[in-house]
């Protein structure tokens, strides 16, 4: 049973776009390694921005800065 963890931030992904990155991510998986989609699973996790970090500094800090 394949279990794919997808994490990104919580910058308003739609209901719509997260069911296109299951379905994305079930067909790969079925394509490439011959695995059954009824029982492959994906979690999506929205991580809170000042959570995540990148080059030593939150993406809300980053998201503040001008660009």
């Amino acid at each position: 049973m394949p279990y794919v963890n997808i994490k990104i931030t919580k910058t308003g992904a739609t209901a719509v776009q997260k069911a296109e990155l299951i379905a994305g991510a079930t067909e790969l998986l079925q394509r490439v390694l011959n695995k059954n989609p009824a029982t492959t699973v994906v979690i999506i996790e929205e991580v809170e921005t000042d959570n995540w970090g990148v080059g030593g500094e939150s993406v809300t800090a980053r998201n503040a800065k001008p660009r």
